[in-house]
């Protein structure tokens, strides 16, 4: 849905002239996978390593933009995708921005995801945090799992709400604990360079 009597300004200074200016392209990262995955962890500590490659970066946590662009929203199904939504049109402000956005949401449905990379294209990165829900469940420092097996919390991913394992994302890493964080990021970095977002 798209709001009425709008025309879209064109700004003089362009997101090329922006990506020149930082030395690198924009591009959106998506973090996708279970609570307590790892998702929010990777994504700040990828930002941390971008940073001191003097990247300009931004993260996108999924609790703190429920403090406020998505404050109104519940997690019902329709509220999540709307969730997700308004996410996916930040990120392609970001880009426009010229900055590298980090995202960091469950975003458990395929067909939401899909959206977002079909509005970025082919800077969309999907970086999916495979790990196992018992690990998951073992790490839960906000009590989420243990609330929703109680029957505390409905929809919950992974327990009484469905996830969709990404079909084709960009980037798998295994963030049950196997790899370190350092090896991680460095996927997640080499797969940056490959494709040429540094100029």
């Amino acid at each position: 849905m798209k709001s009425s009597n709008t025309v879209w300004h064109c700004a003089t200074v362009t997101r090329e002239r922006r990506e020149a200016q930082n030395g690198h392209r924009s591009a959106v990262l998506w973090f996708t996978g279970l609570s307590g995955s790892g998702k929010s962890t990777l994504a700040h500590y990828v930002e941390e390593k971008l940073h001191g490659m003097g990247c300009r970066t931004f993260v996108f946590d999924g609790d703190n933009v429920r403090h406020g662009l998505c404050g109104d929203l519940s997690f019902s199904e329709e509220a999540r995708s709307e969730n997700i939504r308004r996410i996916g049109e930040m990120s392609k402000l970001f880009i426009n921005a010229g900055v590298i956005a980090l995202t960091a949401f469950i975003s458990p449905s395929h067909e939401d995801r899909q959206k977002v990379r079909d509005l970025v294209g082919d800077d969309f990165i999907e970086i999916y945090c495979d790990c196992p829900i018992e690990v998951c469940e073992e790490r839960d420092v906000k009590g989420l799992y243990k609330r929703a097996r109680a029957g505390e919390i409905k929809e919950f991913t992974g327990i009484s709400a469905p996830y969709d394992v990404p079909r084709s994302a960009e980037i798998v890493v295994d963030t049950s604990g196997s790899l370190s964080l350092d090896d991680c990021a460095e996927t997640i970095i080499a797969c940056l360079k490959a494709r040429g977002v540094w100029l």
